[in-house]
């Protein structure tokens, strides 16, 4: 069974525990690894033998997301015997110093999520370079250029754009389209067609082996796509997403976190749920004709395609949600229509400018 990072606990209930080498193999105090057993720590810190061992054990754990750290003791650095990709990663105590204190600006628990990230991607490397067929409908041709850059930038990926012109004629973004340094096939529709039919009539454009939504006025990491092809095989999900947990109140100058609904439960992520977030719906291309394609309505296109790969005995999987920020400007504005002050009533942190996940990088 592959190892996940299904079951991730966000906030840990405890601290550090020592993960060292027995004649067992890899040990946590003495005892053979639970990974459930592990999820209420804050991490393990890895008390390095003498010897060279094998690292099985320990990618492992890293796989399931199990945040791992060199000693404390200074210019303590992995032996030469651990990879170089993995030795810098655990070398990196920088998560660590931030310390919970239940503020809503405290970023321990973000910090170490991210670094849980990091270990995850290096555990789960992807085999070859998967296409992806990104599929966005716009009736905002200022926000291309920048929707273009962010695809542009994806890594371990290949990436072919398809366009879908909502009452927008091509001739307003060609220079955004030609400027792209992507392949980019297009679509025009007259403004009053369905939103998801537009987006249907882009993606039967699609080449790649998955069809990835996108959506224009939204941020993502440079690694939002390939996080998302690793979901999938790790869990074996038919439809995966991100968790849309980053948010940024544009009129308001605040990003905000939520790691729970309105009605007070958790908003977990490496779960498997029929919620994911709509702008980061990944499923492979024959999956999605399985499906039926989006629904041709004007409104809930993401809720209702969802819902019907439910019905099909479609798997979903939320993945995390650091890589993806929703913009939110005045409900008007948005197919997913809620008052800023909703967002607000969420938010278990809080923070003043546009302050992603460092995974993001800077996007």
């Amino acid at each position: 069974m592959t190892v996940t990072p299904c079951g991730f606990t966000r906030t840990p209930e405890k601290g550090l525990a020592r993960l060292h080498w027995s004649e067992a193999g890899w040990a946590v105090d003495g005892h053979v690894p639970d990974v459930a057993e592990l999820r209420p720590l804050r991490g393990l810190e890895i008390e390095w033998p003498t010897e060279p061992v094998p690292l099985d054990g320990l990618l492992a754990l890293a796989a399931a997301g199990v945040p791992l750290a060199g000693p404390e003791a200074a210019g303590t650095l992995p032996p030469g015997w651990v990879p170089e990709s993995l030795a810098r990663l655990l070398a990196d105590r920088a998560w660590l110093r931030h310390v919970p204190d239940g503020t809503a600006r405290c970023l321990a628990d973000l910090r170490r999520e991210e670094h849980s990230v990091r270990l995850r991607r290096l555990a789960h490397r992807l085999p070859g370079t998967p296409a992806i067929s990104v599929v966005m409908a716009t009736m905002r041709p200022a926000l291309v250029a920048g929707a273009l850059a962010q695809m542009a930038r994806q890594r371990g990926v290949q990436v072919e754009v398809l366009l879908g012109l909502h009452g927008v004629p091509f001739e307003r973004v060609r220079h955004a389209v030609e400027g792209a340094g992507l392949p980019v096939a297009w679509v025009e529709a007259d403004a009053d067609v369905p939103f998801g039919q537009v987006l249907n009539d882009a993606a039967a454009l699609a080449g790649g082996d998955y069809v990835a939504k996108w959506d224009d006025d939204d941020w993502y990491g440079p690694d939002h796509l390939a996080d998302l092809v690793m979901a999938t095989a790790y869990s074996g999900a038919d439809v995966v997403g991100t968790a849309g947990e980053f948010l940024y109140l544009e009129p308001l100058h605040t990003t905000i976190r939520r790691t729970t609904f309105a009605s007070g439960a958790a908003y977990k992520s490496e779960v498997w749920s029929d919620h994911v977030a709509g702008g980061t719906i990944l499923t492979s291309r024959a999956k999605f004709h399985d499906i039926g394609g989006f629904p041709a309505q004007p409104r809930a296109v993401d809720r209702d395609f969802l819902k019907a790969a439910t019905e099909a005995g479609a798997r979903v999987y939320r993945t995390h949600g650091l890589g993806y920020v929703l913009r939110r400007t005045l409900s008007g504005g948005h197919t997913w229509q809620l008052p800023l002050a909703h967002f607000l009533k969420v938010a278990s942190s809080q923070w003043r400018g546009f302050r992603p996940s460092l995974l993001m990088e800077a996007a």
